[in-house]
Order: C-alpha cells, then structure tokens, then sequence
C-alpha cells in the first residue's frame, strides 16, 4: 500500500487490521503523496458507517459509537439463542457458511470489532489510537451457566464494540454484554451488524446491514472504487475540530462467573453481590478496564457487562483504591 501511494496510486483496501495498526502512518501517507486511502469495506460490511461519520455527521457533536460489529460472533450468539445449540456447533456452522475463519480467534476473542472499533472511533472522534491500547473481551468463554442466566432473566447476550467521549478524552472496549429483549439490538441476528450512533442534533441514530459474507463486503468495496472516479477520500474532519485523547481509566458493571476462587469482592471497584450455582460462582459490582483486561486473558473467568451497565470514567481516587484492592 506504501508503494501504491509513493507511485501516486489511490488505494481501495477491507483490511481492517492493517488499517487499524497503522491508521496514522497511512493518513501521513495520504497527505504526503495527495493520494486517497479508501476503507468502507473494512468497518460493518455493508453499512457504509465511515461515509457516514465524515459528511452527514462532519459537524455533529457525537458523544458516542457503539454496536454489534462482528457479523461472525452474532451469528454464532443467534444460533445459540434462537436455534438452541452449542456454542461449539454453533461456531462449526458459521465456519462453514464462511462467515468465521477455520481459526476464528479473530472474531470469538473480540479482536476483530475491536479493530474495527479503532477505525470508527477515528472518524467519529479524530483520535489515532493504537489497537493494543483499547481493551478486548470476547465470546468464547461464555459457559451453559452464563447462558441459563441470561434465559431466566429474559435477556439474549451480544458482543459490543462501545467508544463514548467526555469531557476531553474517548474511553474505548468490545465486550460481551446481557442485552434486554426490547433493546434495538436485540433483533439484529445472525450475521447483520448494527451501529448506534448518538449526536447532539441527530440524537440517536441506528444503521443495520450484513456485516459478514463476501456480497457485502464486496459491494462496499466496488462502491470505494467507483467513489475515486470523482476524486473521494476522506477528509478526517474531526482530527482537526477537536483535540482529543483515549484513555481507558474508565468502569463497567458486570457479572462474572467462575470455578474456585479466581476472583475476589476487592477486585470490584464497588461490589453488588453474588452467588454461588451449579458449580460456578456468580460476582457482580463494578470494575475497571484495567481489571478487564487481566481477566480477558484468564480462561476460567468470564464477564459479560450488566444490561443496564453505567459506563464511567474513573476518577485517580477510585483507581487508587482499585489498585489498593
């Protein structure tokens, strides 16, 4: 792609994670040699979100981006709810369908919507973050007992991509999280995506499309070729309206579930309780990112965010007393 742009060639590219890893690099790129770095297809298949970010929403002021933006594991999560398999069959099929890879790390840890979500918050906030930065919990150690939960409380489960700015900063994560039947996300299944886009003047606005399969990512991508005939690219408008910074010093409310004794009351930033049921134990309380991110990499700990979770920054009190704890 660098070579591409030093022969003065536009580039038209789904790669997401390339993107994603080097997004300012190939934005210096594009200024440097006065070259177009188009990408629709690399953001929610066929939605065309990032088109959307850089002109309708150009002078907007977005307080947040959020949504299902992994066809794979909706599809994966559809099966489980709706057709009653195993999350193990459940994958098989998605995997045959083409919609996840014979190695689907990718999508069932939570790192694709998660260099997805890198994209997005770029153009919806102007910030270049670095994808390691931003915390990542997937779907793969959602267990029986996480699944019963969430029938007998009358909620179905989805993996959300979230970014929120307040005050100066963008706090950013993809997590799994109980969502209620009468939700707007809730009905978004199989392999379609959704994006929840809040501004001040628009409110909040819904975008729904299929998110995974070749046909959708295709047209995207022809529609990113056809847009360079009359000279298109992205302008990055919001790198230049505000002066923003990520941070991930923020809390989530959750419900955590494990074998032994892996996770204590003082891990919670504020503890709601918990109980103990067919051989796992239930916490719930509030915690921070940071904890969120030690417990992605345990296999035996699995979280999924409240239905109603309060998403805050955390302020250096509440830090220190997590960091204490």
């Amino acid at each position: 792609m660098k070579t591409a742009l030093e022969k003065g060639k536009a580039v038209v590219t789904a790669n997401k994670k390339m993107i994603a890893e080097n997004l300012q690099e190939l934005y210096d790129l594009q200024v440097k040699h006065n070259q177009p770095v188009l990408y629709e297809g690399s953001v929610c298949g066929s939605i065309p979100i990032i088109r959307n970010l850089e002109e309708y929403y150009d002078n907007d002021l977005i307080s947040s981006i959020e949504g299902i933006f992994n066809g794979s594991t909706n599809y994966i999560l559809t099966e489980i709810f709706d057709g009653r398999k195993s999350y193990s069959d459940a994958l098989k099929k998605a995997q045959e369908l083409g919609f996840a890879e014979s190695n689907p790390a990718l999508d069932v840890k939570g790192f694709d919507p998660k260099f997805k979500l890198t994209i997005a918050i770029a153009h919806t906030f102007g910030v270049f973050v670095n994808p390691d930065r931003i915390v990542n919990f997937g779907i793969d150690k959602i267990s029986d007992v996480d699944l019963k939960y969430a029938r007998e409380n009358g909620y179905t489960i989805k993996l959300i991509a979230r970014a929120f700015k307040q005050g100066n900063k963008v706090y950013g994560f993809v997590a799994p999280q109980f969502i209620e039947t009468t939700h707007l996300l809730a009905n978004v299944r199989y392999e379609y995506n959704a994006v929840l886009v809040q501004g001040a003047f628009a409110e909040k606005q819904i975008f729904v499309g299929k998110g995974a399969g070749s046909y959708p990512t295709g047209s995207a991508v022809l529609s990113d070729v056809s847009a360079l005939v009359y000279g298109y690219r992205y302008e990055y408008k919001k790198r230049e309206q505000d002066h923003l910074s990520f941070s991930n010093d923020a809390s989530v409310e959750v419900v955590v579930s494990f074998v032994g004794d892996k996770v204590k009351s003082t891990d919670f930033l504020e503890f709601g309780g918990g109980y103990r049921g067919h051989g796992h134990q239930f916490l719930k309380g509030k915690i921070t990112l940071e904890k969120l991110a030690q417990w992605a990499s345990d296999p035996d700990v699995s979280v999924i965010l409240e239905a109603d979770s309060k998403v805050s920054p955390v302020s250096l009190v509440e830090k220190q007393v997590a960091t204490v704890g």
